[in-house]
């Protein structure tokens, strides 16, 4: 049987040096999705290489735009790091704690170079479900916030679609990671577009997400106002 990862050679666009990447091999067996579309895996999970890191400079960023740097993003980033020794090497098989390593450097870089906000956002949410893996509410609901702080951001600054999802799919994103940050009233603002969109229908899967999240976020508000009452 073939080993689930392997190793590719890539070039640093900050330090134009070679350096390793793991990455994992064909499509992993899914298990189950959760409601903010984190993906539960069979045997390894994917989202531990999603990141890549320089051995040599430290440059780290998610693999589909790793490349993808402005001359001022290179200018300001090699001014960053400057003289600085960097001695890492996230190649192989990472831990857990390896990869919640590379999101935090590519959350840095990417607010170094004031990257998209849905680049952030991305960022952030992945890190959440590395949090979620292993069962760290805390620091989960804490990336969470700011995930659905930036894809707010988002919606309102970048052209859509954003990656794959398209504005019915942001926005239910946003109620969704509200509620389970528990921010009740902009859950459901945002689940309410969703629900009250007629454009929505075009997504099924996102409608039914949408409606299920909205009467959650119900029971809640309308909980907290009877305790409010109560006291």
């Amino acid at each position: 049987m073939a080993e689930p990862t392997y190793s590719a050679e890539k070039e640093c666009p900050v330090c134009q040096k070679k350096f390793n990447v793991t990455r994992t091999r064909g499509r992993q067996t899914l298990v189950k999705q959760d409601s903010d579309f984190c993906s539960h895996f069979q045997d390894i999970n994917p989202y531990y290489y999603t990141v890549w890191v320089c051995s040599h400079c430290g440059y780290a960023a998610a693999d589909g735009n790793f490349s993808e740097l402005s001359v001022a993003a290179k200018d300001k980033i090699a001014k960053f790091l400057g003289n600085r020794t960097v001695n890492v090497n996230y190649s192989g098989i990472r831990t857990r704690e390896q990869a919640i390593s590379t999101y935090k450097l590519a959350i840095f870089f990417a607010e170094l170079i004031e990257a998209s906000a849905s680049k952030q956002a991305d960022l952030y949410l992945r890190l959440s479900w590395l949090y979620r893996e292993g069962e760290n509410e805390h620091d989960e609901k804490a990336a969470l916030a700011i995930a659905c702080e930036q894809y707010e951001q988002a919606l309102f600054r970048e052209r859509l679609p954003i990656g794959t999802l398209s504005e019915t799919a942001v926005s239910y994103l946003i109620g969704e990671l509200a509620r389970r940050t528990e921010q009740t009233e902009k859950a459901l603002l945002y689940l309410g577009k969703v629900v009250g969109n007629p454009a929505a229908k075009l997504e099924p899967r996102v409608l039914n997400l949408a409606r299920e999240a909205w009467r959650e976020a119900k029971v809640v508000r309308d909980r907290e106002k009877a305790e409010a009452a109560a006291e």
